[in-house]
């Protein structure tokens, strides 16, 4: 069943909105087709850079009225980049729809960058690459990316590097919008209960000025994976390991069935097999987890955890031993029922997130022009097979095709 509706403006720009009925907030947002992996060696992190200084200034607002627009009604702006899309988005109780939206597009398209606004937050940002830098949790990621696609723009860090982002002038932002944003490749998506009729009032008010942009800047294509062992010596007490590989795109049809099998192995159940493996067994790690993001033509699977460095490469083992059992012996009957209605109910529990759907909906039309009703999507793991599991573990889990980042004190 399709619960939302769409309508496509005059200059390309879709918007997109599901009605629902028993809440009071409202949830609203622009997503745009542009991402790090649209940089270059010499502006990487500018897409970040922008996603920041959407606050800093337009024409008609400062910096201080930008944040204080919707923050004094009891609502929240937001904005995050990723390596394929940025978004700016906005809650508030449903009442502040108009301010929201209207704010939202002041943000999106009338940014001016004033440099003085441009020095300050180069240093926040040069602040926030030291702060993911002395977290190892999160700077490991950052090189796995880096380890298995290279020198691809998606290996590159979201945040550029130091002086890149030192680099960066008003030129520079107006520059990459200019070669990159395409209003086709661009939606406004909204959540809350207010009838579509309303919502389409306020995008032609808001939107039909905008001008049909049509930049048609080619993605680099990942081609080439080449799996790659490394080990980084840092000052730190413990070790850190992550483990994976390239996956499928957004469009494979094993896209569900490797999630399912994610899910299987180190989805956020605390019965997921590694987690029972190394920490309820042995004790070897707090957390542990597996995740597949997927991109418009590749994707990355990862195992990530810490251990004490003693343990490192006992936990290492054990994961292997769980991949090899994945590769090796197919799930009973019952053990296929319980990892479908585990993943079942946690796709419903997060459907139910308003917030989060809102943003769903932007880049699901974006990456496959539609949006998969959630009973397609049970339909596609139900009739997952117990042999397409064990076929895709040996597809993806050997040990010759791992790349491999260890962390290890000094």
């Amino acid at each position: 069943m399709i619960d939302y509706e769409i309508h496509t403006l005059p200059n390309g720009i879709r918007v997109i909105h599901k009605e629902v009925s028993n809440t009071k907030v409202v949830h609203c947002g622009f997503m745009l087709d542009i991402g790090s992996r649209d940089e270059n060696m010499e502006n990487q992190g500018i897409a970040h850079f922008w996603e920041h200084m959407a606050f800093k200034g337009t024409t008609k607002r400062k910096a201080f009225h930008i944040l204080n627009r919707i923050d004094a009604v009891g609502g929240e702006l937001n904005a995050y980049t990723t390596k394929e899309k940025i978004a700016f988005y906005a809650s508030a109780l449903d009442t502040y729809f108009e301010k929201a939206f209207e704010l939202l597009v002041d943000i999106t398209f009338d940014s001016i960058f004033p440099e003085k606004q441009i020095e300050k937050e180069r240093n926040v940002i040069l602040e926030e690459m030291s702060m993911y830098y002395d977290a190892p949790d999160d700077a490991i990621q950052d090189e796995f990316d880096s380890l298995v696609f290279g020198n691809h723009p998606l290996g590159m860090n979201i945040l550029g590097t130091a002086e890149s982002v030192r680099s960066f002038h008003r030129d520079d932002f107006k520059k990459f919008i200019h070669e990159h944003i395409n209003t086709e490749k661009l939606v406004f998506c909204s959540v809350g209960n207010i009838p579509f009729k309303k919502v389409l009032k306020l995008a032609n008010k808001y939107l039909k000025d905008i001008p049909a942009y049509s930049a048609q800047k080619e993605r680099k294509v990942f081609q080439k994976y080449v799996p790659v062992i490394k080990e980084v010596k840092r000052n730190l007490t413990q070790a850190h390991c992550a483990i994976g590989r390239d996956a499928y795109p957004i469009n494979s049809d094993k896209r569900m069935t490797f999630f399912m099998l994610a899910n299987i192995l180190g989805g956020p159940g605390m019965n997921s097999r590694l987690n029972l493996a190394l920490r309820e067994k042995h004790g070897f790690v707090y957390s542990i987890d597996a995740s597949y993001q997927s991109y418009t033509d590749t994707g990355l699977f990862g195992i990530f955890f810490g251990t004490e460095p003693k343990q490192l490469n006992r936990s290492i083992s054990h994961v292997k031993k769980e991949l090899k059992k994945l590769r090796e012996t197919p799930l009973g009957v019952l053990q296929l029922h319980n990892a479908k209605e585990q993943l079942l109910g946690q796709l419903a529990m997060a459907e139910e997130n308003n917030a989060s759907f809102m943003l769903m909906m932007g880049k699901s039309i974006l990456d496959l022009d539609k949006i998969e009703a959630l009973d397609d999507i049970f339909k596609q793991i139900k009739s997952v097979t117990s042999k397409e599991l064990q076929d895709l573990s040996n597809e993806m889990f050997q040990e010759s095709q791992l790349s491999q980042l260890t962390y290890v004190p000094n």
